[in-house]
């Protein structure tokens, strides 16, 4: 049986925003799927400005939002 998964939305918490000044330290962000850019060290990630760019892996850190919070997240983009 072939399942394809479901593509669920990645949240990640800036940890570092040395050299991506337009980062918050400590808030949290939608990550968009990239494999290009993840192979690259990079994640898709829309910013401030409602956007996506990319930055480097390591300003990040994985995080699972609760339910609530992961459809707040969605409906405000």
């Amino acid at each position: 049986m072939n399942r394809k998964k479901k593509s669920l939305p990645q949240f990640v918490l800036c940890i570092n925003n040395e050299d991506c000044e337009d980062l918050e330290l400590r808030k949290v962000y939608q990550v968009l799927p990239d494999e290009l850019a993840a192979e690259d060290g990079n994640l898709r990630v829309i910013d401030e400005s409602g956007e996506d760019y990319l930055y480097p892996q390591d300003c990040f850190v994985a995080v699972e939002l609760p339910q609530v919070a992961e459809k707040a997240f969605l409906q405000a983009a």
